[in-house]
């Protein structure tokens, strides 16, 4: 049983946080290249939102898991809504001042939020059973990830993007915005980030009923045995692991990879001449199949060692990623949505791997560093969209020579997941 009884209510209501971040991930991808036009900014420049966002998870990964080694899981749950509504609500503000470095503090903080959320979730899903079962228990959780990503990006696609006033575009595919006064552009901006502002403040929302109904309800405290263990002691025991130790050197290529395909598919399409809406019904389809793909896996875990899985779907999503580099054209759009499908148990499957021979007293903070290599996604993305800006290298559009770095990542990830194998043998 991958769930025992007296369990289920906790790894109901847990998992449901898995959903809330994901709507925070994947509502947030888009509007970077829709900053990019409404705020008149280079694609570095825009990318700046996902340094801010995953630069949360790096400032406050650790100290949420010291946090919950002195209270509770249920307390870092609680801490991390509460947060997370702090973040989305600092959106009203953040539109009045039409300041784009206010949209990142407040995407930062509430990433503060959502890195107690991971910090906490993630071991406690494993906490709540046997450890024979938590892989696949994880990864079960993990699935209404994209649930809520899904979410995100529709109210992107059919919320945000169509209703954007400065990628309207005329016969010939020019953005309109480019070529008005700036009294009109001032008028258009106070318009389009009200429509970006909007979803973020409605998620605040949602975020403090879930705080209500997890303040009123009894959990299990998992996370006492933690308490017996200095924070040094644990560190020392998490360096000597060497599977633990590669696989947060490969949880952070993950989420860098995950970040650029996901954030730049936008750009990608633009390149071929589909607008920002249009565009972003392609994350959709890459999503869906990101979903999909999750309860697959965890399917065939039953047959196939995680480790192994691992590394085959690390080479497969490496050559998709070869097709998104060395095609130009809709095949190449095509290659870039199918990585996806490999992307799927990567996450999950890294952390349960990881922390597999971890004992329960290191857990805590061993799921904080896990947490914090969500770095990789605030540190990757603006070095490629450094590389866009290039427009082309070597006479190739740089779109789709950017990609290079995520084919990287996942080459990292395939061998994690080979030389894991071998040390399991």
């Amino acid at each position: 049983m991958i769930v025992e009884k007296k369990y289920l209510l906790t790894f109901i209501l847990v998992t449901s946080l898995f959903a809330l971040w994901g709507f925070a991930n994947d509502i947030t991808n888009p509007m970077v290249a829709a900053f990019q036009t409404v705020m008149e900014l280079s694609a570095s420049k825009a990318s700046l939102i996902q340094f801010a966002f995953y630069g949360g998870y790096a400032t406050m990964a650790v100290p949420a898991a010291l946090f919950i080694r002195k209270y509770s899981y249920k307390s870092g749950v609680l801490l991390g809504l509460a947060l997370y509504a702090v973040g989305a609500f600092l959106f009203i503000p953040a539109a009045i001042f039409e300041q784009f470095s206010f949209f990142c503090i407040s995407l930062y903080i509430l990433t503060f939020g959502l890195a107690f959320l991971e910090t906490t979730a993630n071991p406690f899903i494993l906490s709540l059973g046997s450890k024979e079962t938590s892989t696949r228990r994880l990864n079960l959780a993990q699935a209404f990830n994209p649930m809520g990503s899904l979410c995100g990006m529709a109210v992107a696609s059919m919320i945000v993007l169509p209703n954007l006033l400065s990628d309207k575009r005329d016969a010939a595919g020019n953005i309109i915005f480019d070529t008005l006064s700036t009294a009109e552009k001032a008028d258009i901006r106070v318009h389009d980030l009200a429509v970006i502002r909007d979803p973020y403040v409605a998620i605040g929302l949602v975020v403090v009923l879930m705080l209500v109904i997890i303040a009123l309800t009894k959990m299990p405290n998992t996370a006492s045995a933690s308490k017996t263990v200095k924070s040094s002691v644990s560190l020392r025991h998490l360096c000597a692991n060497k599977v633990y130790r590669e696989g947060v050197f490969a949880q952070v290529a993950y989420v860098a990879a995950q970040i650029m395909v996901w954030t730049f598919i936008i750009q990608y399409a633009n390149n071929l001449g589909i607008n920002k809406a249009t565009a972003q019904n392609y994350n959709i389809l890459a999503m869906s199949m990101f979903l999909c793909a999750r309860f697959i896996s965890t399917f065939l875990m039953r047959y196939i060692n995680s480790r192994m899985l691992l590394t085959i779907f690390g080479v497969c999503a490496s050559l998709c990623t070869l097709g998104a580099i060395s095609i130009v054209g809709m095949g190449g759009l095509y290659s870039l949505v199918a990585i996806s499908f490999f992307m799927s148990l990567m996450f999950p499957t890294i952390y349960g791997i990881a922390l597999e021979n971890v004992s329960a007293e290191d857990s805590t903070l061993g799921a904080a560093f896990l947490v914090m290599a969500i770095v990789g996604g605030a540190l990757m993305p603006p070095l490629q969209g450094m590389i866009i800006d290039l427009g082309t290298v070597l006479g190739h559009p740089a779109v789709n020579a950017s990609f290079i770095l995520p084919f990287i990542c996942f080459i990292l990830i395939a061998i994690y997941g080979y030389r894991a194998s071998k040390e399991l043998k």
